[in-house]
Order: C-alpha cells, then structure tokens, then sequence
C-alpha cells in the first residue's frame, strides 16, 4: 500500500514549502524558522515587528486574519480601533492576553513534540480552523435555514445548507431519503437528542458497556450511581463482549433484548477494535420493535471512506462527533431517514429536539469549519488517508503482539488497539503516567473483566492523529517499540515505589528523587526526536 503523506494534508501553505525551517541544535530537536521568532514560541509564529514588516502592512494580516476584517491593500493603513476616541481598541491576542498567549504557545509546543496517541483526537486543518476563527462566531441563528427567530442570516441560512447538503454527499446518502441536522455542538449532546426525540422518560435503552469498550452517553451506570445523564433520564441495560474473545457477544445481546425489550438499540463505541454487524443488529432491533441507532464518533472518517462497513444501510438514526477520524471542527451531527420509523417522524423530532428542546443559537463558526472538512471528506487524499490509518492501526498491533502483549480481541479493524495489560502485572492508569512524562500521549482505558475505572487494567492507542502528521507503518512500528520501553519504566518505577496505591506511585514519579527519571528523560528525548520530524497541520 502506497504510504499516505502527511504533507498532503498541509495544502499550500506547509512548513515545507514554506521553507521557514532548519534543524535546531539544541537536545529536544525542535525547529527554528530562519525569520526571526520570540523566544519559547511555537516555530511558526514569526514576529512580524522583529521582521520589519511596515505597519500597515502589519495592521492587514492582523485585520484579516485575527480580527475578521476584510482584507485590504498593504498600502492602504487601516485605522486601529479606538483612534480619535473612537469605539474599542482591538488588539491582538499577544497584546491583549499575554498570559493567554503563552498557554496557546505551550500547549502548541507539546502537541509538536509530543507522540499522540489518543485515539479520539486528531490535528484538523488550518482551512477548517480559519472558519472557525472566523466572523461567523458573531451571529445568533436560532431556527433552521429559513425558519430563523433572528434577521440578518441570508449568508448563515447559505452556509449551513450547503454543510448538510455536503455531509449527505460526504456518507453517499440521497437526500431524498435521509436529513440531517449539523447544529449538535458534540457527540454526547448529538445522542441526547436523539434520545429526546424518540424517547419519553424512563423508556428502555440498550447500549455496550463502558467497561466493554461503549461510551458514557450510551447509559453507563453502576449498582451504586447512575453516572451517566442517560442512565437518570431512561432505564438502560447494556450488552457486552464474550471476554473469550474480545467481540461483541451478539447472541446474548439477543437473548437481553427479548427479555428487557428495549424502544432504542445503539451501536457504537469508544473503544471497541473491530467493525459492527449491522445486520444481525437491525434483524435484533426488528425483534424487539426498536429503533436502531448508531454512534460512530470514532469512526466517521472511515466510514465516510467507505473503510468500513456502512451503518445507514441498516440503521434508523446516525450520530457522530466531527473532530475525530472525520477531521474537523468539535462539533456534532445527527442523521435520520425521512420516512416515519415506528409511528414517528423523525426529520421534525430531531429537529425540534435540537433546537428548541435543549440547544438555543447554533455555533455558527464550527457548522463554517465542518463544512470546509466535509468538502475535503469527498476528496481522494482522504480516502487515501482513512486506509492509512487502518494500515499504520494493524502495523501497531502486530508489533505489539510480537513484543508479547495481550490486545482486546486479537487485532484492530479500525483505528485503534486497546491493550490489557493486566498479565504484566501493570494498569493503564501507571503506565499512562510514565509515558506522558515520556511525551507519549494515550489513554488509560477499561477493559473487559476490570473492576475499577479509575485504575483500569488497558490502554488505548489510535492511530488518527500521527497519522495526519505524516507516520506510516515504519513509525507506528517504532512506536510500538517505544511504548514498550514506556511499560518496561513503568514496571520498575512501581517496584521501585513505597506504597501500593496509585497515588503513592504519582507522587513518587512526580518527585525530585525518582531513580528512574534520567531513564524517563532519554526515553523523551527519543520521542521527541521523531515527532518533530513531522509537521502539524495548521499551526
């Protein structure tokens, strides 16, 4: 399989052609542009004053691309706000909120150094974060294009048209068919619409189970609280993996099903390797008199990609996330048939679930952002990119497997591997801190048989996010290797530490006199080595 480019992504403006950058000698191996920068900047921030660049031509760029003013001629000087007593003074963020500033700069500077791994994060585009940036965050909409409680939205009512038509496009749904709304601000607030829409309180619901790899919004609760607003609102009984083999039990879904009959089925997860059986989902759902709803949040860019197998065949409803695989703004869309399911009509249900049911105004900049990311969702870079992921996912794994871990169902299908690592005798919540000091950044993860979530015994890895910087299967290969050496630390630094709670171990490697820190240290600089070998989108 041809490699996918993480410069591809970049569009014109790359730090590579750019050519504003020249290896650092320093020990991190960081980037310098030759153009003048402030001192613990990001490298793409150049200091227009120090590179001497007229004031007007300054007062532009900053008009235009930090206040959302029309672009002007360098030559004509516009009038900074608040001369001759006029209006307010609007200044730049470095100049208005230094403090501010320096926080942007820092978490700027470790996501460029740092090896991300989290699998529901991503790097999205800087034509998706210009719209978003933009003066389309000034603009209350309340109402759907053309039914707005406020005047002024002929451009808004264009804006989120074209979006939905181009989500439709972007999943290769007819619109005759399907709808959809944009205006959900995440995923969780996505599904409680959903649930608002076709629920009334205390109806039953099934979902998979947190601990099994499901989402909290999907009704998680324990025996002592209900810990997730689904579980207050409705009575939910999850499903769960056959613990054997790591894959979703299907047939004792079905037996559940028939006993506690629930009026609403999800499928989706958030940390659940393998694709969905649609099919014998929908022939369940059907059994029960259900409707049947998918979350793919985690996995809307593939799906979108055609990667994996498509949910809109089989399902009454479609929820996701935008920031993900998909790539875009954090933002939420809902999909639904046209057509009455089980006595309802689901296009005005939703819609009225949306808004006025629990959202007021929609985040006009983000519905801007998700439209540029569903334009290049139709695109064949991306397509190229979704296979890259599942590729550099299944690289990942097998090298984890050959270094003798255990993974949650034997492999990946999608963009992630969840490892249990309960055999070595660790937890996910220990070993998440080691490599975070080592700049690998993942998440502690539950996996099937735990019995706390704060201390539970896995680890997620996805593949997205590195992905979009430009690795292949040779670094995520390397990686594999790195995290190894990140738990082999782990295992001694918990030998190492008095005390046998999780908190003993924080406070230990936290402290000046851990024995393993100049270990942790070199690991870091290894890390960091490679990441900075790739450049982010946008920054």
């Amino acid at each position: 399989m041809q490699a996918y480019s993480g410069a591809a992504i970049m569009g014109a403006a790359t730090v590579q052609q750019l050519n504003l950058f020249t290896k650092s000698s320093s020990s991190s191996s960081t980037f310098l542009p030759k153009l003048s920068i402030a001192k613990d900047r990001f490298p793409c921030q150049v200091r227009f004053n120090t590179a001497k660049i007229c004031k007007a031509a300054s007062s532009s760029i900053e008009g235009s691309l930090v206040t959302g003013r029309p672009p002007s001629s360098v030559s004509v000087p516009i009038p900074e706000m608040g001369e001759n007593g006029r209006g307010l003074i609007d200044r730049n963020l470095s100049e208005a909120d230094p403090e501010v500033r320096s926080i942007i700069d820092s978490e700027k500077n470790r996501q460029f150094n740092s090896l991300e791994l989290i699998a529901s994060e991503n790097f999205t585009s800087r034509a998706v974060m210009e719209a978003v940036g933009s003066c389309l965050t000034n603009k209350y909409s309340e109402g759907l294009p053309g039914k707005r409680y406020y005047g002024g939205n002929e451009y808004i009512d264009e804006l989120e048209t074209l979006c939905q038509q181009r989500a439709l496009a972007a999943f290769h749904l007819d619109g005759k068919k399907w709808g959809v709304n944009v205006q959900p601000l995440s995923g969780s607030p996505a599904n409680f619409e959903v649930y608002t829409a076709l629920l009334n309180p205390h109806d039953r619901i099934m979902g998979l189970d947190l601990p099994h790899g499901g989402h909290l919004s999907h009704g998680f609760m324990t025996p002592k609280r209900r810990v997730s607003g689904t579980s207050i609102y409705f009575e939910s009984m999850p499903y769960r993996l056959d613990e054997s083999t790591g894959l979703i039990d299907y047939d004792m879904l079905e037996k559940t099903a028939t006993l506690f009959r629930p009026k609403l089925i999800i499928v989706g997860a958030s940390a659940y390797p393998r694709d969905f059986d649609y099919p014998r989902m929908r022939k369940i759902a059907d059994s029960v008199g259900a409707f049947l709803m998918m979350d793919m949040a985690h996995i809307s860019g593939l799906v979108a990609a055609s990667v994996l197998a498509d949910p809109f065949e089989y399902c009454d409803v479609v929820t996701t996330t935008t920031h993900k695989s998909l790539r875009g703004p954090r933002g939420g869309m809902i999909f639904f048939k046209k057509d009455p399911v089980l006595g309802v009509d689901m296009e005005s249900a939703i819609n009225n679930a949306v808004f006025p049911g629990l959202q007021g105004g929609p985040h006009n900049h983000t519905i801007g952002g998700l439209a540029v990311c569903l334009k290049h969702a139709q695109s064949p870079e991306f397509k190229a990119y979704q296979f890259q992921v599942v590729s550099n996912c299944r690289a990942l794994a097998r090298r984890l497997t050959e270094l003798g871990y255990e993974l949650v169902s034997g492999g990946s299908d999608n963009h992630l591997v969840l490892v249990d690592l309960r055999k070595a005798g660790l937890d996910g919540a220990r070993v998440e801190k080691i490599l975070d000091l080592a700049s690998i950044t993942l998440n502690k993860n539950s996996v099937p048989g735990d019995k706390s979530a704060l201390v539970p015994g896995g680890i997620r890895i996805g593949a997205p996010a590195m992905t979009t910087r430009g690795f292949t299967e040779k670094e995520f290969v390397e990686t594999a290797n790195l995290i190894h050496e990140g738990i082999q630390l782990t295992l001694k630094a918990k030998k190492s530490v008095q005390g046998s709670k999780l908190q003993d171990f924080l406070k230990a490697v936290e402290s000046a006199e851990f024995p393993l820190k100049d270990s942790v240290a070199a690991l870091r600089k290894r890390v960091e080595a490679l990441t900075t070998q790739f450049p982010i989108p946008g920054l």
